[in-house]
Order: structure tokens, then C-alpha cells, then sequence
């Protein structure tokens, strides 16, 4: 529970107090407002935070309102003089009145360098990032943006925020991963943008998997595959059977499993690459890889034979995914512990936690923990 509203909106927003310091520095200089040394701004931050003091100081209050995109009452200040109100309300809607083609595509461009660098070095890199890209979205749509560009850039909105979603799962902030999915969907709605909205629906529903909740994790798969039709990109339907072959599999139902990602083959196109859905990767090998997490999460022992496949076929196979690869060598040492082959299970062990290491994965660490060896209740 937050102590007060200045840290609750922190919180919400998913940034650390650190990342606050930094914003406020750069908006400070931009403004020509001058602050204390890190350290002492640090201290202030939390005093304020924790309401032993009060943010009194106009200039303060106004740097606030400005990284954060909200009033002095959403942040607990005292009330703006109107006429500073007023002022600060014409100037942002002046901004969002400048919105142009130009500056969606430069937004979409930084989404997908934030994109690039997860897939090569994972959440660590670039989650602080995607909150401050999300903030600034969110804050020129309150205001004013032209009626034929709030479509376009709701759509921007969308892939930034299941992008950011997606990395704080794989850091274990679960309550921000949620948050930024339903932030995707309602962003989606307003892009009128039915392929985006199934796409995020499929995403938080992994999230719901890893709270245990299959069967509705299943009824969210089930919900994101109505909500396309045959007319949607063949890549994303495949990808939504291939996701809601996840969720089958860890209910339990093997068949109804098997068939889903038989039919996200099926679907699969001969060049996966679809420019107008960047968030999707999916081609044969990433396709065997989640067939054979499936088969693991049933216990089968032909998941191996999936897995080492995708294992070799992905290095080669175009884009990559890090994140991608590290649940793999986690998948693969579960595979081979369910064989009863204990020193195939602990190199793959071994392997999954250097790059679970190396890119700050706490979902596939904590997985990792739970790995027992064959023939014994150690945890590998």
C-alpha cells in the first residue's frame, strides 16, 4: 500500500525512485531549474514519498506534474493557482495539436529499438525506458490529439505497452505486468484495432498461467482467437492457436493441445515476417520450441526431440529471441529430468542459468528452482 499519492503514481507508472531522480534532472535542466546532488534529491524523494514532508516548492510541484502527466491533486499537492493551471492545460494541448505522422512513426521507431535491444539483451536494458515512452503517450492522448491521428498512435500505445508488459513479467513484477496489459487493451479499443486487442488479451492470459489460473488463462486464449477472424493476418492466428495450445497443455488436455498447434502449422506462413505486426515472432523453429514447452508442461518425453530441434534450427533461423531461448534451456532440463537422464537435465541447467544470469530473468530463475533431479528431491 502506498503511503502517499506522490509514490502511488510512481508505483503505478512502474518506475523505480531512481529513474525519477534521473527524470527530474534532465526536466530540471531543460527548464533551467536547479536541484541538489543526486544524493540529497534521493533523500528528499523519499521524505516525500513516505509523507514525512511535504512537496511545497512550486518548481518541485511543477516538475512533478511534468514526468508524471498528472494534476497536483492526483500527486497530493496543494491546488494550482488557476491562471498556472490554465496556462499548463493550453500548453499541453498545444502539444497534442502538433501531432503529426511524423512523430507517430518516431514513436513506433523508439518501440522498436526498445524491441530490438530486448530480443538481443532482455528486460534488463530497457524496461525503464518503455514506462517513460508509455508515460509520455498516455499524456499527449489526454489531450486533445487530432481525431485521425488518436487511432494510429492508441496503436503505438498498444505494442509499447505489451512490450513493457511482457518484460516485467520476466522480472517478477506481475501486479505492472497486468497494468500494462489492460493498458494495451484499452489502448487497442481505441485503435479500434481488433488483431492488437487479441494480442494483448493472449499475452495477459501467460500471465494468468503463471498465477495457476489455467482455466481462465484457457478462456482469455479462447476469447483473443474469437475476437480475430478469417480475414486476420495468417501469422497472428497461428500465433493465437500456438498460445492457446500453451494454455490447453497446462490444463491438462493433450489432444485439444496437440491439435492447437497443429492448426497454428497449418497457418503459419512461408515468411513469417509481417511488417504490420513487428510484436510476432514465430517461424518453424520458434514453433517447435513452444510445442515442445507444451509437451513438457505434459510430461511427454517427445518434447525433447521438439526442443532439441528448435535448439538447433533457431541460431539460423533469422530473428531471435534471448528471452525466448533461455525458457528453452529451462524447458529442456525440465525434458530431460522428467526422462530420468540427470546429467543431460544438469547441463541444460547449467546452460539456462548462465543466460537466465546474464539477461535478469527472475521468471525463468524462479522455474529453475523448482527443477529436481532424477532419482533424488535435490533441486539441480
Amino acid at each position: 500500500m502506498a503511503k502517499t499519492k506522490l509514490q502511488a503514481v510512481r508505483k503505478a507508472l512502474g518506475h523505480t525512485q531512481q529513474h525519477v531522480i534521473r527524470l527530474l534532472i534532465q526536466r530540471a535542466r531543460t527548464r533551467g531549474i536547479s536541484l541538489p546532488a543526486p544524493a540529497s534529491l534521493q533523500t528528499m524523494l523519499s521524505r516525500w514519498e513516505n509523507g514525512h514532508e511535504e512537496v511545497t516548492t512550486p518548481d518541485y510541484q511543477k516538475l512533478f506534474r511534468e514526468i508524471y502527466g498528472r494534476t497536483n491533486e492526483e500527486l497530493g499537492f496543494p491546488p494550482e493557482p488557476e491562471d498556472e493551471s490554465l496556462e499548463e492545460l493550453r500548453a499541453r494541448i498545444a502539444v497534442a495539436r502538433s501531432i503529426d505522422v511524423e512523430t507517430i512513426e518516431q514513436f513506433q521507431q523508439q518501440v522498436n529499438l526498445a524491441r530490438t535491444s530486448d530480443a538481443r539483451f532482455g528486460a534488463t536494458t530497457v524496461l525503464d525506458q518503455l514506462n517513460s515512452h508509455i508515460a509520455q503517450i498516455q499524456r499527449i492522448l489526454t489531450y486533445a490529439v487530432p481525431l485521425r491521428y488518436r487511432a494510429r498512435l492508441s496503436a503505438v500505445l498498444t505494442d509499447a505497452s505489451t512490450l513493457a508488459g511482457w518484460n516485467s513479467l520476466d522480472r517478477g513484477a506481475i501486479k505492472a505486468a497486468w497494468d500494462h496489459h489492460e493498458t494495451a487493451k484499452l489502448a487497442a479499443r481505441e485503435a479500434d484495432s481488433p488483431s492488437l486487442l487479441a494480442h494483448a488479451t493472449a499475452q495477459q492470459a501467460v500471465i494468468l498461467l503463471d498465477l495457476g489460473e489455467t482455466a481462465a488463462a484457457v478462456e482469455n486464449f479462447e476469447v483473443a482467437r474469437l475476437l480475430v477472424d478469417r480475414h486476420a493476418p495468417a501469422l497472428l492466428r497461428g500465433w493465437l492457436a500456438a498460445a492457446h495450445g500453451e494454455g490447453l497443455a497446462a490444463q491438462g488436455r493433450r489432444d485439444d493441445a496437440l491439435r492447437a498447434f497443429d492448426e497454428a502449422d497449418a497457418l503459419l506462413p512461408a515468411d513469417p515476417v509481417d511488417p504490420r505486426m513487428p510484436f510476432l515472432l514465430l517461424n518453424r523453429a520458434h514453433l517447435a520450441r513452444w510445442r515442445g514447452s507444451a509437451l513438457t508442461r505434459l510430461g511427454e518425453q517427445e518434447a525433447i526431440d521438439h526442443l532439441e530441434a528448435a535448439a538447433r534450427a533457431i541460431p539460423t533461423a533469422g530473428r531471435r529471441a534471448i528471452r525466448g531461448e533461455a525458457g528453452m534451456l529451462v524447458d529442456l532440463a525440465f525434458a530431460y529430468a522428467a526422462a530420468g537422464d540427470r546429467d543431460a537435465a544438469l547441463e541444460y541447467a547449467r546452460k539456462a542459468r548462465q543466460l537466465v544470469s546474464q539477461i535478469g530473468s527472475d521468471r525463468q530463475r524462479r522455474r529453475l528452482k523448482r527443477l529436481v533431479l532424477p532419482g533424488s528431491a535435490e533441486i539441480a
